[in-house]
């Protein structure tokens, strides 16, 4: 029993596994920031309603970073913090072109690409481990973010 961590899970797995969510983190911010950029910066006809739709992108990973942070606080680990460290880790980049709206969304798609690719990685690993926390939570960003996928997908068609 020695080798769990305080909720029972296996603590090297657990050490992997809070990396792994770190490499979120640091996606999720820098996408964040993004969706922040394309909601100030957005111009054109389709003004209106992209800047509604930013704005609630935002703050849906607003709630999502401090979901993904508590919950590498919960495996028993520190969320890493420094933007620094985010632009460095993460495989999002900054994004410069924030005022064309056919732009910013194809952006958005390849962000939440780059997302479900790792969200899937974790809820792997986490089911592996019996991690029911992570592996629900993993499954809920998913089956969201695939709805939001074919959502912005039917926009630019």
């Amino acid at each position: 029993m020695s080798n769990l961590n305080q909720i029972g899970l296996d603590s090297q797995k657990s050490a992997e596994l809070a990396q792994k969510l770190n490499d979120l983190l640091a996606n999720y911010s820098v996408f964040y920031q993004n969706v922040r950029g394309y909601h100030w910066n957005v111009k054109g006809d389709k003004f209106f309603e992209l800047h509604i739709k930013f704005e609630e992108l935002y703050n849906d990973l607003f709630v999502k970073i401090d979901e993904v942070a508590e919950r590498i606080l919960t495996l028993g680990y520190a969320p890493q913090h420094c933007f620094s460290n985010y632009l460095t880790n993460s495989q999002i980049q900054e994004s410069k072109e924030v005022s064309d709206g056919m732009k910013c969304v194809g952006n958005i798609l390849a962000s939440f690409k780059q997302l479900l690719t790792k969200q899937r990685d974790i809820l792997q690993l986490s089911g592996d481990i019996n991690d029911e926390g992570t592996n629900a939570q993993m499954s809920d960003y998913i089956r969201e973010q695939e709805k939001l996928v074919w959502m912005y997908s039917a926009y630019l068609a």
